[in-house]
């Protein structure tokens, strides 16, 4: 159990995050990192629940009025036995936010979030984890959910195979907003959904509003229009934030929602 000085210590040294991405890039340094804090990580933000559209094979007649990004969440809090709510968002709490809530913090899952320490928050139930994540999106907040070494290594749980990450992510605070400064190697265990899309519609007027909500800086303003780059991790904040409606994101309905579920099965066990 870490003692609470380590846990202000990070808190401290927050701002930090940046630079310490940046010498992710060493190629020396870099490995070491990788091995330490993000080995066997798989990440993957789920765009918001209020603004995507569904694509579907028309031959086919699914429930699409169901086909929600957070349903991947709630499916793992139906499976996990163990549910574990963090009294803070460190990123949050570290940055002295204004804008989003500061008390909405992770929720972890699986057998070694019973080993988190219990002064940083509590163990819930099922219906009190649903009811966390249902007002962190209330609040405007993007879910991240996967394996995370990280977050084994500063609560000091493990193993990382039995420890589930729901973040509950601003624009403004987050951890991943130094994505674009790490080593490629790391940043690519942090991705978007399976087959998810974000297209700019001819609407668009190159205003750059999208540009600034995003917090991986995958977007351009050329030639008066707004280009999505590679780097866009899928999170649908730049269509929510758009004024002209010029931004669509798409999931390819439930099959989306199934092969995430999959994936994430595959590298952490919460039952």
């Amino acid at each position: 159990m870490r003692p609470l000085w380590f846990i202000g210590l990070l808190k401290r040294n927050f701002r930090h995050r940046f630079l310490l991405a940046k010498m992710s890039r060493l190629p020396i340094l870099g490995a070491i990192m990788d091995r330490m804090l993000f080995e066997d990580d798989d990440l993957v933000y789920l765009p918001k629940d209020r603004v995507i559209q569904i694509r579907i094979d028309r031959s086919i007649e699914p429930p699409i009025n169901t086909v929600l990004p957070s349903q991947v969440v709630h499916s793992f809090i139906d499976q996990a036995k163990v549910h574990f709510v963090m009294d803070f968002c460190i990123c949050r709490e570290s940055n002295k936010c204004e804008d989003y809530p500061r008390d909405l913090g992770c929720l972890f899952m699986g057998e070694a979030a019973g080993r988190i320490d219990p002064r940083l928050g509590r163990l819930v139930t099922r219906m009190e984890a649903h009811d966390h994540v249902r007002r962190a999106r209330e609040a405007g907040l993007v879910h991240l959910i996967g394996r995370n070494k990280l977050d084994a290594v500063w609560l000091d749980t493990g193993p990382g195979e039995r420890l589930l990450t729901v973040c509950n992510c601003c624009p403004c605070c987050c951890l991943w907003k130094m994505l674009p400064n790490l080593d490629p190697m790391i940043g690519g265990k942090v991705t978007k959904m399976e087959g998810v899309e974000v297209q700019v519609t001819s609407d668009c007027v190159g205003c750059g509003t999208c540009q600034q909500v995003c917090f991986v800086n995958a977007i351009l303003i050329e030639d008066g229009r707004a280009h999505i780059g590679d780097g866009c991790r899928g999170c649908g904040r730049c269509v929510e934030a758009c004024p002209n409606k010029a931004i669509t994101i798409t999931i390819p309905g439930v099959t989306a929602i199934d092969n995430t579920i999959k994936r994430i099965e595959e590298v952490v066990d919460v039952k």
